[in-house]
């Protein structure tokens, strides 16, 4: 009797186990997820925990499914993300209405989750910035870099590299005329000069075009690179610069090349061209390929932008850079609020743009065995973020698209397209 009900016990713990073999996890990111932020985090962890995922893309907003676990749906619980368990049987079928050939929506694998850099001074600025708090919130581990490491080759250590909003012309984000008498802004010249000297260079905006083109580098040996706001064009503007002065006098102590417009090279840039610099310290930009938006020109319900629908099955890259729960996204401003259309470089796939206004908002391309993503603007979800302004709350906003655009990109990198059935 006592061996008999021992074996009943062992079967039903058998069935019991190979019940949960054959169950997914399955995570919608439709209008009906309750956290689409920290839905990323779990997907993001569970691929550091070994486990492999799907991405589904264009089904149920980029839908992720993985094997179940009580863990797991313990963590979606408790970040309160809106998660199902549905058997083999159901994904199986899931999967089968994805791979349906006039079906715009395809399967990709995630099997690996990218270490990530996070390009960032040590000192604290008067600003944060939209990529940290995005990982923050999602629970995503990071590490920071600044110049030391960058040009002493570390990212090679890393698959996916975030540019803060830095100023890669070596002009402090050309707040000279706002903020030169600023604590904050003297002791940021006072740090960034220090380091150039001990780092070798003989002023700031060399050492800047030097770190810039040691991240040209990692990104042309297979490097993910993303960057928002100024860490975008000034990136590029730095790299059309190399050997140029183009820093006037108020910034490195001497005056700029005469010729400097003359001598930029387009060629030696990622994603814009044909760009026209600002030589005025004044000025509040630093070349003409930022829109140069005006807060009453258009308003604020209006202030949007569209991202493109990419074909899943054929390209793929895209289509992951864009999953969400909508299509159209409200603006919002930064230093480098959007880019002229025409200063984006023929090459570039144009991910979302402001329907009529020449606004090109999120932009992706490749270079050599890498790829790099550029997304104008500051924060998502203010409007209008300032010099010192709070950090946004994202507990207020844990389905927030703008900030979605960002957490698609940590997870780019992971993702293997799936073959084909021929």
């Amino acid at each position: 009797m006592i061996l008999r009900s021992f074996l009943v016990l062992l079967f039903s713990a058998f069935f019991s186990l190979s019940g949960y073999a054959q169950q997914q996890l399955f995570i919608p990111m439709d209008a009906s997820q309750t956290n689409h932020l920290k839905a990323y985090g779990i997907i993001f962890n569970n691929l550091q925990d070994g486990n492999s995922s799907q991405w589904l893309l264009n089904y149920k907003g980029g839908a992720f499914m993985t094997n179940y676990s009580d863990e797991l749906m313990r963590k979606a619980r408790l970040r309160n993300v809106k998660a199902k368990v549905i058997s083999n049987q159901e994904a199986a079928q899931i999967i089968n209405k994805i791979e349906q050939p006039d079906a715009n929506t395809a399967v990709i694998k995630l099997d690996k989750a990218p270490k990530i850099a996070v390009y960032t001074p040590k000192q604290a600025l008067p600003w944060d910035d939209a990529v940290t708090l995005a990982l923050n919130y999602a629970e995503v581990e990071y590490d920071k870099v600044w110049d030391p490491e960058v040009l002493n080759g570390k990212l090679s250590e890393y698959d996916w590299l975030h540019l803060h909003h830095e100023d890669f012309t070596g002009q402090y984000g050309k707040f000279w005329v706002s903020s030169r008498n600023q604590p904050w802004y003297i002791q940021q010249v006072r740090k960034m000069e220090g380091m150039a000297k001990e780092l070798g260079f003989d002023k700031v905006s060399n050492e800047k075009k030097a770190v810039a083109a040691k991240i040209k580098e990692y990104v042309g040996n297979g490097g993910f690179m993303f960057s928002m706001c100024s860490g975008t064009d000034t990136f590029d503007i730095a790299l059309a610069a190399q050997g140029v002065d183009i820093a006037p006098t108020q910034f490195d102590g001497d005056p700029m090349d005469p010729n400097a417009q003359q001598k930029l090279d387009y060629d030696n840039t990622l994603a814009f061209t044909d760009f026209t610099i600002s030589k005025d310290p004044a000025e509040y930009e630093h070349a003409d390929i930022d829109v140069p938006v005006q807060l009453n020109e258009v308003d604020k319900s209006l202030d949007f932008f569209t991202l493109f629908n990419f074909s899943a099955k054929w390209d793929p890259v895209p289509t992951m850079l864009t999953q969400n729960h909508v299509s159209s996204i409200k603006g919002f401003y930064g230093q480098t609020t959007a880019f002229q259309k025409d200063k984006v470089k023929e090459s570039v796939v144009i991910l979302g743009e402001s329907p009529g206004r020449n606004m090109v908002k999120y932009i992706h391309g490749n270079y050599g065995k890498g790829t790099f993503t550029f997304y104008a603007g500051h924060d998502p979800e203010d409007y209008t973020h300032r010099v010192n302004d709070p950090p946004t709350d994202l507990s207020l906003h844990p389905s927030s698209p703008g900030y979605r655009l960002i957490l698609n990109n940590i997870l780019f990198p992971a993702a293997k397209k799936k073959k084909r059935k021929t």
